[in-house]
């Protein structure tokens, strides 16, 4: 008898105890392939402090890296026609969205020059899925596009090219967007330049070691984040 009173004590103590557990904040991340490769790290290190989320596969397969699909969030256009489908779903409420893109918009047609995703566009579609994003109430911050190694990246890649001059406009229009709607950024276009080099695994894909310091650097500024709330 004993026993069984002494069971039933810790259920509810055990109940009572889930009571009181703080409400972690949501946040959400969408981007292109760098974001899944330093997701798992980042999730590791905003354990308890946040609840981690991404665009998922949801059965499709995302394993080419150049041709986005599933968890994979491309080009800007992708972004907004996927964050239109989320805003129709009742349940999708993160506190927070991170969201990048831009190597898939930057990537230039080997025989025209034209760019996937042209400058006025780019600067159209980062537009809407801020006033999207306002128009829920979900704030966000905005994560610049990682670096591009021009030589070594246009030498591997056959299908398309990439241009670290393209990546700098379209990072500098991406900052005159945000900045001027005070939206957050995390800088990890600078921040993965000061690692020096040796960081890459093939023509724009980083090394473990970098993609875990990635993730460090992106945690530290949530974490921050949560600390300057009201």
């Amino acid at each position: 008898m004993r026993s069984i009173k002494l069971s039933g004590f810790l259920l509810i103590i055990c109940f009572l105890t889930g009571m009181n557990k703080p409400v972690l904040p949501k946040v959400f991340v969408i981007g292109d392939s760098i974001s899944m490769q330093y997701g798992p790290y980042l999730e590791q290190y905003l354990n308890g402090s946040w609840v981690y989320d991404r665009k998922r596969d949801d059965g499709m397969n995302s394993a080419n890296l150049d041709n986005p699909a599933g968890a994979n969030g491309g080009d800007s256009g992708m972004v907004l026609d996927y964050l239109r489908q989320k805003m129709n779903d009742p349940a999708f409420n993160p506190d927070l969205m991170l969201i990048n893109c831009g190597l898939h918009d930057i990537k230039t047609g080997v025989n025209t020059g034209e760019r996937q995703i042209n400058l006025d566009q780019y600067r159209d579609n980062l537009e809407d899925i801020h006033d999207l994003l306002e128009e829920r109430g979900i704030p966000m911050v905005w994560i610049r596009t990682t670096p591009v190694d021009d030589e070594q990246h246009n030498a591997n890649q056959r299908s398309f090219y990439r241009y670290a001059a393209d990546l700098a406009i379209y990072n500098a229009v991406a900052d005159e967007v945000f900045s001027s709607r005070d939206v957050p950024m995390i800088d990890l276009h600078r921040f993965t330049l000061n690692l020096g080099e040796n960081l890459y695994i093939d023509h724009v894909h980083f090394n473990e070691e970098t993609r875990a310091r990635q993730a460090a650097f992106i945690a530290g500024f949530l974490n921050q984040y949560l600390n300057d709330l009201p």
